[in-house]
């Protein structure tokens, strides 16, 4: 999803890399940059971790954030995410979405709080990268399936609570101090340049580029004006080529 428009899917492409700003410069890391409302950006991520899973691949994710809501200076409207949950959620049934089905007053308005607790949760005392990518994974799940309101405090340190990976007392310490908010900022600024494209945006240090990969769609109109995805094809390939790019001689 890209501000006021829609994504457009691209090959995984190689490119100039290190830039730390923009991605890590771990030769094992993948990077996303997403925003948690962005169900395009849920999608890939939960393909890159099945084919993780599938190739019982070790996969680390640096989480960066492509804040939707301050590039567009309001809330993604629900009707658009509704329109792309329908679109996603029939072409990849195993995701397990569905539609908002709390009280309409329960919906999230910003996902700010959900994605400064993932940047929280890589501090070494909350647990670090894996445990940051254990909770994106959770919060996208509260949100996607069980219609969870992860804008709530509350809410992510429940959600936070059913990791293994990370220690909840301790996030709920760093929220309290405001940790992971600059973070939110600090990408933002990144974001703002050129080469993030939009959400979900994946880099390796390899030289893996891609915007929204895999997916075949298109918007039949304006989506603030009534249009909808339509969704043609999703192949999961491209998931192999970027684990590929960072996984060690032994595991291709």
């Amino acid at each position: 999803m890209t501000p006021l428009a829609d994504a457009r899917p691209q090959s995984v492409t190689h490119e100039t890399p290190a830039d730390e700003s923009l991605f890590s410069s771990d030769a094992g890391t993948v990077t996303v940059w997403s925003d948690i409302g962005c169900p395009w950006a849920t999608l890939a991520l939960h393909t890159l971790h099945a084919a993780a899973k599938r190739r019982r691949a070790e996969l680390v994710v640096d989480h960066r954030i492509f804040p939707l809501e301050l590039f567009n200076s309001q809330s993604t409207p629900k009707p658009i995410i509704d329109a792309e949950i329908v679109a996603i959620g029939a072409k990849v049934p195993a995701l397990g979405w569905r539609l908002w089905s709390a009280p309409e007053y329960t919906y999230p308005v910003t996902t700010l709080p959900a994605m400064a607790a993932v940047q929280a949760a890589k501090a070494p005392e909350v647990g670090g990268l894996r445990a940051s990518d254990q909770l994106d994974t959770a919060l996208r799940h509260a949100f996607y399936a069980e219609s969870r309101c992860v804008s709530i405090t509350s809410e992510i340190l429940a959600v936070a609570e059913v990791c293994p990976l990370v220690n909840a007392k301790a996030l709920a310490v760093a929220l309290e101090r405001g940790e992971g908010r600059s973070a939110v900022h600090r990408n933002f600024a990144v974001a703002q340049g050129p080469r993030v494209q939009g959400s979900p945006h994946l880099f390796t240090a390899a030289g893996v580029d891609v915007h929204n990969p895999g997916a075949d769609f298109r918007w039949t109109g304006n989506p603030q004006k009534g249009g909808f995805p339509d969704f043609h094809a999703y192949s999961a390939d491209w998931a192999d080529e970027v684990l590929d790019s960072v996984a060690g001689p032994q595991q291709r």
